[in-house]
């Protein structure tokens, strides 16, 4: 596995509260956690929406591995894998909320996106600029000395 934020845990500790998030996640798609923590989670719940696409028995044998519960699987192959089945990425939002109170943490709702009675509603994909063909090397040069200034004649004798 690749880096991980550290958490302040032992990694077997660390690992299972991981894998517990995700499952909790993945069950009531929206939790509240610490921002650290959250940023963690959105890395494992786009991996684990990514191999509900998927589809195939390696990758369902994958999650099992990681996600705890079987009606967990079950919604992350059927329902998450239908809702973003046209989404290349960016499947989970991460929401500032507030400053706990007993230690200041910075708390943070993570939850996933285009779903119902979401905390902020996803912003449309941006229209794509018309693409402008392509103009052959003496037009182009052509419009430029067309808006450049025209050149000063410098002169080599020094007027005295």
């Amino acid at each position: 596995m690749t880096k991980f934020r550290k958490l302040n845990r032992p990694t077997g500790h660390r690992m299972s509260m991981l894998r517990t998030m995700v499952s909790q996640l993945i069950k009531h798609e929206r939790i509240e956690t610490t921002v650290a923590k959250a940023k963690e989670i959105r890395r494992l719940a786009d991996n684990m929406v990514q191999l509900g696409k998927e589809g195939s028995l390696c990758a369902a044998r994958h999650a099992a591995a990681f996600v705890r519960g079987d009606d967990v699987i079950h919604k992350l192959f059927s329902e998450m894998a239908y809702r973003y089945k046209d989404r290349a990425g960016g499947y989970t939002r991460m929401l500032r909320t507030r400053i706990r109170v007993g230690d200041a943490a910075p708390m943070a709702y993570i939850e996933f996106i285009d779903r119902e009675n979401e905390l902020r509603q996803s912003k449309p994909p941006t229209p794509q600029p018309p693409q402008r063909a392509p103009l052959d090397p003496w037009t182009r040069s052509r419009l430029t000395r067309q808006f450049a200034p025209p050149k000063e004649e410098k002169s080599s004798d020094p007027e005295i």
